[in-house]
């Protein structure tokens, strides 16, 4: 397929694009219970007096193209609020998770994602393939809960990133503020997950979670950049990071690529996570706890490190 659009860029750790960028943001993926952590980490941080919406380069892929997108328009405090209401009634929140038993052809999608074991381009194209066949969430539906938690349509900040997979070609799809995609688009295509939700309408193309690449961050977005900080599921569990198309070791040497460039990393993600639980209401309460007392251990040597 010719790249008509210009969505497509290549997963590369050394083609340097956050080169020219002091400081970096870098949120990446883990269903309800991410968004909720992330949301609470970060606004917690906020009240601290750490911004990290400050960032020039700020990334977000599937769970962190949600918080992405509201860090960027400065929605943390608003949100931070609902999530509260919401984690004491799980109800609201459940209508971004899909209910009810799997049909064979979503199972066969979300079978087909999580037994992965690669990111070939033919393993992500499989995939792809599958989602587009499944019987799944509709891609509206997706997009209206979305819509609800980023609040804005238009892009907030020329900093955001957010990535995506073109569930036909297998590209990796890099959505901004010039890409011709309302945010609340660009953040649905990027938490489609293979299997649950149908894949997102982003101009010509049909597009799925961004985790499918082979990333769950997407961090060679920011590799160039002096200071880089990276929220990542598995950041304190390795073996949590290595899963479905996401090698071992991946989100390391993401790292040392930032490192290589010439810049420094701080890393963060919640102390304790069950990957069974990542789409589940009931995990919001827990992660909404734990991602405050992380920041508020973090906030000082985050203060130093970012200024």
């Amino acid at each position: 397929m010719t790249d008509s659009d210009g969505l497509a860029l290549p997963i590369d750790l050394d083609a340097k694009y956050g080169a020219g960028h002091r400081r970096a943001i870098v949120l990446g993926g883990g269903g309800i219970f991410f968004i909720a952590w992330q949301v609470s980490y970060l606004r917690e941080l906020e009240r601290r007096g750490v911004h990290l919406g400050e960032a020039t380069v700020v990334v977000g892929t599937s769970a962190g193209s949600v918080v992405a997108a509201m860090l960027a328009g400065d929605r943390l405090g608003l949100v931070s609020k609902e999530l509260a209401v919401m984690a004491k009634l799980p109800s609201v929140i459940a209508a971004m998770a899909p209910s009810g038993d799997l049909t064979p052809s979503q199972a066969r999608a979300v079978g087909l994602f999580r037994e992965a074991t690669d990111a070939h381009p033919t393993t992500v194209r499989a995939i792809g393939y599958a989602a587009l066949a499944a019987d799944a969430v509709p891609a509206a539906k997706l997009h209206r809960s979305v819509a609800s938690l980023v609040a804005q349509r238009s892009w907030p900040a020329q900093s955001l990133m957010i990535t995506t997979v073109d569930a036909y070609t297998g590209e990796r799809l890099v959505l901004r503020a010039n890409s011709g995609v309302p945010v609340s688009r660009a953040a649905a295509a990027s938490s489609s997950v293979p299997g649950l939700f149908s894949p997102q309408p982003v101009l010509d193309r049909r597009c799925m979670d961004g985790g499918v690449s082979g990333s769950g961050t997407h961090t060679d977005l920011a590799v160039g950049a002096e200071r880089v900080v990276i929220l990542s599921l598995g950041a304190e569990n390795p073996a949590r990071e290595a899963m479905m198309t996401i090698q071992p070791n991946s989100l390391a040497k993401e790292s040392d690529a930032v490192r290589a460039a010439g810049g420094e990393v701080f890393i963060r993600g919640p102390l304790e996570t069950d990957i069974d639980t990542l789409m589940s209401p009931a995990s919001v309460p827990a992660a909404i706890e734990m991602g405050v007392n992380q920041a508020a251990g973090d906030a000082d040597a985050l203060r130093a490190f970012w200024h």
